[in-house]
């Protein structure tokens, strides 16, 4: 049976509200016995988080079948060597470096962790390029440049840090093969046996490409039909939504 990937935002929801078709799709999987891990690379919500959100929108999923960037990030760290991080994110991200067994400090840590956050301001960069510069390990959850609504998001909160310190953070989250590696140890499964389902064609797509899983990319989020001949590589299929996603 194949173990599923699938993103979340342009996927299942969009503005919070579930895509058409969404909760047959899922009720599918489950009924099927497909080993699933919703996967985002927004990394502020905790998998509780989620789950009310799903809810809220009449989406039923279990707790331990999300998978955020921040979880990713956490498990990468906890591979590492040192236990100290100067953290600028939300909730979900120090809820996961804790954890783990970390202490988050601005006295000399061994790491700068970049989630996102709505409160991004001048001493958080002066802090993070400082520490950066000294030889602070730079990791950030994930590459996207902005969110729904045009929100910035890592990316772009990563940017002058980057500049500040010449150095270039590690990202976690899609397409980085860590997260694609991780995901897919969380589920038991194999890359040739698996799936990932996602909008946009610079993250998910390109993540299961570059991790040899199947690919499915649906038109209800980032990625439009037009823009594809513009890509190196292509998905393994398109489809409207997930409603038309017939087989696995």
């Amino acid at each position: 049976m194949k173990a599923v990937l699938c993103d979340i935002d342009g996927v299942l929801l969009v503005n919070n509200e579930a895509v058409p078709g969404a909760s047959e799709f899922l009720h599918g999987l489950v009924k099927n016995e497909h080993p699933l891990l919703l996967l985002t690379n927004y990394p502020s919500q905790t998998p509780g988080d989620l789950q009310n959100r799903f809810s809220a929108a009449g989406l039923d999923v279990r707790e331990e079948c999300f998978y955020t960037s921040a979880m990713a990030t956490a498990d990468f760290l906890s591979r590492q060597p040192g236990r100290k991080a100067y953290v600028i994110g939300d909730g979900g991200l120090t809820h996961e470096l804790y954890r783990i067994g970390f202490t988050v400090t601005d006295i000399d840590p061994d790491f700068v962790v970049l989630g996102e956050t709505h409160s991004y301001n001048w001493e958080m960069i002066h802090k993070a390029s400082h520490f950066v510069a000294r030889g602070a390990r730079f990791i950030a959850t994930n590459p996207d440049v902005a969110g729904p609504d045009h929100q910035p998001a890592c990316g772009a909160l990563a940017a002058p840090i980057e500049r500040i310190s010449g150095k270039r953070p590690f990202y976690v989250g899609k397409p980085s093969a860590w997260m694609m590696r991780a995901a897919l140890n969380r589920l038991g499964g194999h890359a040739e046996s698996s799936v990932i389902i996602g909008d946009n064609m610079e993250t998910d797509i390109l993540a299961g490409v570059q991790a040899g899983l199947e690919t499915i990319l649906v038109l209800t989020g980032v990625t439009r039909e037009e823009q594809l001949d513009s890509f190196a590589f292509q998905p393994g299929r398109v489809v409207p939504s997930v409603a038309q996603i017939e087989s696995l």
